[in-house]
């Protein structure tokens, strides 16, 4: 093994080009792969920036030369040479029309044959992907997000920069409040019997400055929750985090879409239009079936509740009986796609979601089948016809329900379903919109009890302030989210700034006034001394990498993500701990014998 001596890094491997031929240079980093054609050597030499190829043949110095015909795979080398143009150029890599003729190698660390190849399009178990993630992320697929990511990174601090904001650090040990998701704790040593929790998202802390004279803040924050995993989710993960003070919704939503338009421009030189469309929570859902409409497709939903007014087909009739409604999507010129047993599958989704059924009518050349058309009258099969513009070739779905709401899910996930199988959805697509005017309230049957759909500071909207105590199923809060072709990216909302109306707020929530003492103190205590109106938001910053990138999951945008039982397979974490440890905490095991 030797050491680099006098030999540094002069140049990147992936950035060098027909510019720089006659150069002598110096290049670092790790053999791809190398192959002795029998008195010429070639190697590719890649590192953080790229892949260039290494050549050697009889005019090398011997030493170098005898060198080159042991490198393996992943040998960690330092080479110099002069950069010349190749005889035979590629563009399967942005090197390939140059290569390095070197005359000095240092091998600085050898390399044992590793459990996968090192390139893309290799088929491994991911399992052991992640168990050796530090060989996972030298591929180039891998690698790439990760800088990318970084890059991101500083175009949203020059953003905010730019805007006026002040970048804050808030802590990472806190204390543990209701609402929202499981904490994580960190038992105190120095306070035995106390937890601290570890940040879900630094909104108290963030509302805290703005009543302390910063009028912009933001933060690209570690958040953590102890949930349960999805593709689009993880047990730690970062926001980036903003609040302003003197504003209003549209000066946040303003701001935000020119930090949108900025990363799209400065990362993958798109042009985004702005303004956003601004869809209402109650609008999307009844058009969508979704409070993040994917809006790359049609197949709308449609309300067809008054078509059967007056029917006496038993199960939609109990249904409007009940105040419920009925929703339908014309899934047009598809009945060659959508067969019956397609269908069945449709209604399995549907039931998923709540449904207690999918009613079809499939229009064909050879005449219609359908599972329920032949209980209604000629009036209302003309009418549904009129109403969802039915023609030979459409495949008619209606689910009905005492609650739109679940009618309206259930059809948008039949929706989604459709599309992703059918390839109703253009990838190429970048379809921002803002929802906005989500209810305040939701209803939580587990709690008996009504809960705050974001936050229990999110400010109601002005016209339902006395609907908080008495109607809060009605009330509408000035909350938005940013919505990115189906994923929700971001959200935020006003603050309440008035302490009367927080102490009202807090009441609808059940909370006594003891309790939201010992969670909110604090913050009660600090708007006694003045608070501006204020309002923020967050965005994932790991799905907005993954969304940018067109990446099937954010594990794929994060160094080390986590599993599905909130293990990271490289390191062996969670793990156990030393007895001693447990002492020092007053901590006692109780564990169920398996």
């Amino acid at each position: 093994m030797e050491t680099m001596g006098n030999l540094r890094r002069t140049n990147y491997c992936g950035e060098v080009s027909m510019a720089n031929v006659g150069q002598e240079m110096t290049v670092c980093g790790s053999i791809a792969r190398s192959r002795d054609k029998g008195g010429i050597i070639f190697a590719d030499l890649r590192d953080t920036t790229g892949i260039l190829q290494l050549v050697f043949d009889e005019d090398t110095p011997k030493d170098v030369f005898a060198k080159a015909e042991s490198l393996k795979s992943e040998y960690v080398v330092i080479c110099r040479g002069k950069l010349r143009e190749r005889a035979s150029k590629t563009d399967k890599i942005s090197t390939g029309d140059v290569e390095l003729y070197v005359s000095e190698l240092r091998i600085l660390s050898e390399a044992q044959t590793t459990p996968f190849e090192i390139r893309d399009g290799i088929n491994v178990n991911d399992d052991l992907r992640l168990r050796y993630r530090y060989l996972d992320l030298r591929r180039p697929s891998m690698h790439e997000p990760i800088v990318l990511r970084s890059k991101i990174c500083q175009i949203i601090r020059n953003y905010f920069c730019d805007n006026h904001f002040c970048e804050i650090e808030t802590p990472t040990l806190i204390k543990s409040t209701p609402e929202g998701a499981r904490d994580y704790l960190v038992p105190s040593r120095v306070q035995p019997g106390h937890f601290y929790a570890l940040p879900q998202s630094p909104q108290l802390y963030k509302q805290i400055l703005m009543l302390s004279g910063f009028d912009r803040y933001f933060q690209i924050a570690r958040c953590y929750r102890d949930e349960d995993l999805r593709a689009d989710r993880q047990p730690e993960f970062t926001q980036v985090d903003e609040e302003m003070a003197f504003v209003t919704e549209d000066d946040i939503m303003t701001i935000n879409e020119g930090l949108i338009k900025r990363l799209w421009k400065e990362m993958l030189g798109i042009d985004v239009a702005t303004p956003f469309v601004r869809m209402p929570w109650a609008e999307a859902m009844s058009r969508f079936g979704s409070d993040k409409p994917d809006t790359r497709f049609g197949l709308e939903i449609q309300d067809v509740t008054e078509v059967f007014r007056g029917t006496e087909f038993k199960p939609f009739a109990a249904v409007l009986e009940a105040g419920g409604s009925i929703r339908a999507i014309n899934a047009k010129g598809m009945a060659d796609k959508l067969s019956r047993k397609n269908i069945d599958k449709l209604g399995d989704v549907a039931k998923t979601y709540g449904a207690k059924g999918l009613a079809y009518s499939r229009l064909t050349a050879d005449g219609t089948s359908s599972s329920f058309e032949k209980f209604l009258t000629e009036e209302e099969k003309t009418r549904l016809y009129q109403a969802m513009n039915l023609e030979t070739g459409d495949v008619l779905l209606i689910v009905s329900d005492n609650d739109w709401v679940k009618a309206c899910t259930a059809l948008g996930q039949v929706r989604l379903d459709i599309a992703r199988k059918h390839d109703l959805i253009n990838p190429d697509l970048f379809n921002f919109l803002w929802v906005v005017d989500f209810p305040l309230f939701e209803y939580s049957e587990q709690e008996g009890r009504w809960m705050a759909m974001h936050h229990p500071f999110t400010l109601p909207r002005a016209e339902d302030i006395d609907k908080v105590e008495s109607d809060p199923g009605a009330c509408r809060a000035v909350a938005y989210d940013i919505v990115l072709n189906g994923v929700e990216m971001g959200g935020g909302s006003m603050r309440i700034n008035d302490p009367a109306l927080q102490d009202r707020m807090f009441h609808a929530l059940g909370f006594t006034e003891e309790k939201a003492r010992q969670s909110f103190g604090f913050l009660m205590d600090a708007y006694k001394y003045g608070a501006p109106p204020h309002g923020g938001m967050a965005y994932g910053l790991d799905r907005m990498v993954m969304l940018m990138l067109k990446k099937d999951s954010i594990r794929d945008v994060i160094a080390f993500p986590k599993v599905q039982n909130a293990g990271e397979p490289m390191s062996g974490a969670p793990d156990v701990v030393d007895p001693q440890q447990l002492k020092d905490l007053s901590i006692a095991l109780t564990l169920a014998d398996k």
